[in-house]
């Protein structure tokens, strides 16, 4: 069976970035911007840098920025219809994994207005038509949503996560403008960053990698290793890199797939409206270790990415070196290490577990794993 590669027509990236956003909409000619962001960023100023391009060369644009973190069906409902009412012809996401992910349900949905219920295009939806194009400038380090054909909505009624997986969803365009991240609180920009690392560390070990997606996971992770902290604390530098690393990882799993970390933070998220980064770096070494029984050779690689000694080691050994690791730079950033940290409830595990066992994510597992393994896991990190 043949490896696909499903990647952005064109990326830019670096510090003001976003001066090549005009000319790109110029020469695409396209002349209604429906600008999808939320209102922090909009309040905070970051949205606006953005907008002022455009004001400055009088291109025509209408604001939705109504989205939410942990995005519901709902919220992209009243995106789509802000979308159809205004006549977008292209949409500029500008914003972090939330944003990204309604703008890409908006587009695709507009195309294809059978997929209006949401929830049936959960898994890899049959969708006959590209979404309606979309300008991505993240402004976040970490989803890489700007990259990916992953994205995920949460269905509040059955209190779920809804990942969809779509060729057609692709951004048209990325502007990875490392200066719309410099505002980042340092929590939130440790989070993304550890998502960008949950990325790399589950795409590498996943049942579909290969060499490709080797290599940009193996890149990633050694970048945000080395630079998450620097960048925590605005190393100007240490940010273009971790701009460039969560696309790099972005690059890899969107074409392989994911781990269980996935699918139970996941379920964090639509439960308790955990932020998706803090969710995923609870879980990750966790998982990691557990992991590690099935595919340890693969952990010798990852220590060398993170500049570990793996001389006259085992690989059993190498797996507790990059756990360790990775217990220890979570510790650095201080995000929460523990369920109970917040305010996740024991009698909930059977119920997280049985939709974590559901979710997408989980068929990328390199180690098959039952509904008790992961309540099992859940119990570990509380």
């Amino acid at each position: 069976m043949a490896n696909r590669i499903v990647l952005n027509e064109t990326s830019y990236f670096g510090w003001n970035a976003r001066e090549n956003l005009v000319p790109e909409i110029k020469r695409r000619k396209f002349e209604r911007v429906l600008i999808v962001t939320d209102e922090t960023l909009m309040s905070c100023g970051v949205a606006k840098k953005v907008i002022d391009c455009l004001d400055e060369s009088q291109i025509d644009y209408q604001i939705f920025d109504k989205v939410k973190p942990n995005p519901t069906i709902k919220n992209c409902h009243d995106g789509i219809e802000a979308c159809q009412n205004y006549k977008a012809d292209v949409i500029v996401a500008v914003g972090g994994g939330s944003v990204i992910d309604t703008a890409k349900c908006i587009g695709i949905v507009v195309e294809n207005p059978e997929f209006y219920d949401i929830n049936s295009l959960e898994g890899t939806a049959n969708t006959q038509n590209r979404s309606l194009p979309i300008i991505a400038l993240p402004t976040t380090a970490g989803t890489a949503a700007e990259v990916t054909i992953n994205y995920v909505i949460t269905d509040e009624k059955n209190i779920v996560k809804r990942v969809c997986v779509d060729p057609n969803d692709i951004p048209l365009l990325a502007i990875i403008d490392t200066e719309l991240m410099s505002g980042m609180p340092p929590m939130t920009a440790a989070a993304t960053g550890l998502d960008a690392l949950t990325h790399a560390m589950e795409g590498y070990i996943t049942a579909a990698h290969w060499e490709m997606t080797d290599m940009f996971h193996l890149k990633s992770m050694e970048l945000t290793y080395h630079n998450l902290e620097k960048a925590v604390a605005k190393d100007k530098e240490a940010m273009d890199k971790m701009g460039l690393s969560q696309y790099i990882a972005g690059m890899g799993f969107s074409n392989v797939g994911l781990g269980i970390v996935h699918s139970m933070a996941h379920q964090l998220g639509a439960t308790y409206d955990v932020a998706h980064g803090i969710a995923c770096a609870l879980f990750l070494p966790y998982v990691l270790e557990w992991n590690g029984k099935a595919c340890p050779e693969r952990f010798r690689k990852m220590a060398e990415a993170f500049g570990l000694n793996v001389k006259d080691r085992e690989d059993e050994e190498c797996v507790d070196l990059v756990v360790k690791a990775v217990r220890e730079l979570e510790t650095r950033l201080g995000v929460p290490q523990h369920l109970k940290e917040l305010n996740v409830q024991k009698e909930d595990f059977d119920l997280l577990a049985e939709k974590a066992l559901q979710d997408p994510c989980t068929g990328g597992n390199p180690r098959n794993v039952t509904k008790e393994d992961i309540i099992a896991l859940f119990e570990k990190a509380y």
